[in-house]
């Protein structure tokens, strides 16, 4: 039975192509059929009244001439060409013949043409036509009933008529409601598709941005530190006063460089394609808030005054919040750095209360460069990075002189968070 089946749906799906590229010629077929099957052994044996029916069949009915016969039944035969383009004209053009027919008292195999132009009506009609169409067919039908009385009960001939009619409306509906139901579930895996795809590009774009902030911190930042470490030995060695301070200088940029190093490859290993889960890039460990005390030092090697002090229980983070800390503080390292100047003196505090973070770094450098404003890249990125947490950042001239970075983190992050 499966097979069957599946070659039988096989075959649909190739006549409903080849429907769709020559819609014409299964409209013809379904003339040529209807004439073979129906109209050809009229006009062989005279119609229904000389085929071999009772007496009183033959009694009741006109014999028509070949020439009307032909006549007949090509009026009925006919519009079935436009009956899916054109289904009420097709079928008002079916009963008017029909009618005539019996009218005139004669019995045709070809009035199987009236409920296939009903059925086709159905299909492809309004919806708003059916209510007429059914009292077209119910006046017709009457009269086909009152015609053959003489062989059969009113009652009888309008149960079996009556019968055939809804049983071709019914199928024209059952298949019409069923293709609006294959159209609407297409529609829905298209819609669907769409939108996997926008979420595919989304995520892809959100893990760029993802990756550009943590490249712009590892990468700002410790190039900062090895170009102050760098001018520090340069200074040194020129001087030749302090060799232990170069070396010194010289022993932090290698480290500071390590360092940078392997954030960077825990970075982009990210964006290599694996194929065992096991062979994935090691993402841990990633920095976090007991890696602070190291940055600190790190910039206390290039020349600044670092203060460190921290509040509540920044220990209870979790890694990702932790993260998102150490990057924001990071940032704003590396901009004292680049613009505080040596000497300047750097207060980074950290306070946790239930489920808020603050984080507030100010230095004592000069706040009037022109590349001290608020809306660099950096700052960009620590503001992406606390709206992840509901969070925000403000950066500014600090009161007295100076320069202060201020976050706020709400312990329950948003979807996206790192």
């Amino acid at each position: 039975m499966g097979p069957l089946v599946a070659r039988l749906g096989r075959a649909g799906r190739r006549l409903r192509h080849a429907d769709r590229a020559r819609p014409w010629a299964l409209d013809t077929a379904v003339v040529a059929v209807v004439f073979l099957l129906f109209c050809l052994p009229d006009l062989l044996h005279g119609g229904v009244v000389d085929a071999g029916g009772p007496r009183r069949f033959r009694l009741a009915f006109t014999r028509l001439p070949l020439a009307a016969m032909l006549a007949v039944q090509a009026g009925l035969v006919l519009p079935l060409l436009w009956r899916r383009r054109r289904p009420a004209t097709a079928f008002g053009a079916v009963a008017a013949v029909f009618a005539l027919q019996w009218a005139l008292g004669a019995a045709l195999h070809a009035d199987i043409a009236l409920f296939i132009a009903l059925h086709s009506l159905a299909l492809h009609g309004r919806p708003r036509q059916l209510p007429l169409v059914c009292v077209v067919m119910a006046a017709v039908l009457a009269l086909v009933a009152v015609r053959v009385s003489v062989v059969v009960s009113v009652a009888d001939a309008l149960f079996f008529l009556l019968s055939t009619t809804i049983a071709a409306l019914a199928l024209g509906l059952v298949i019409r409601i069923r293709r609006a139901q294959l159209a609407a579930l297409r529609d829905r895996a298209a819609r669907l598709e769409t939108e996997r795809d926008q979420r595919s590009r989304l995520a892809a774009a959100s893990e760029r941005a993802r990756v550009a902030r943590e490249m712009h911190d590892i990468v700002g930042h410790h190039l900062s530190v090895v170009i102050t470490l760098a001018d520090a030995g340069a200074c040194a060695t020129v001087a030749a006063a302090d060799a232990g301070r170069g070396a010194e200088a010289l022993r932090l940029i290698g480290d500071t460089g390590r360092q940078a190093l392997g954030e960077l490859r825990r970075v982009l290993g990210v964006l290599r394609d694996t194929d065992a889960p096991s062979a994935g890039p090691e993402l841990s460990p990633q920095p976090g808030i007991a890696d602070l005390d190291a940055l600190c030092r790190g910039v206390r090697a290039a020349g600044l005054d670092v203060v460190y002090r921290s509040a509540g229980r920044v220990e209870s983070l979790d890694k990702a919040a932790q993260l998102t800390v150490y990057r924001i503080v990071q940032e704003a390292m590396t901009n004292t750095l680049k613009h505080a100047g040596a000497g300047a003196r750097v207060d980074l505090a950290i306070d946790v209360e239930d489920t808020r973070v603050g984080i507030r770094v100010r230095d004592t450098g000069d706040a009037a460069g022109e590349d001290r404003r608020p809306d660099g890249h950096g700052l960009s990125g620590m503001r992406e990075r606390a709206a992840l947490y509901g969070g925000h950042v403000s950066a500014g001239p600090a009161p007295g002189g100076g320069w202060t970075v201020a976050a706020t983190l709400h312990l329950t992050p948003r979807e996206g968070a790192p």
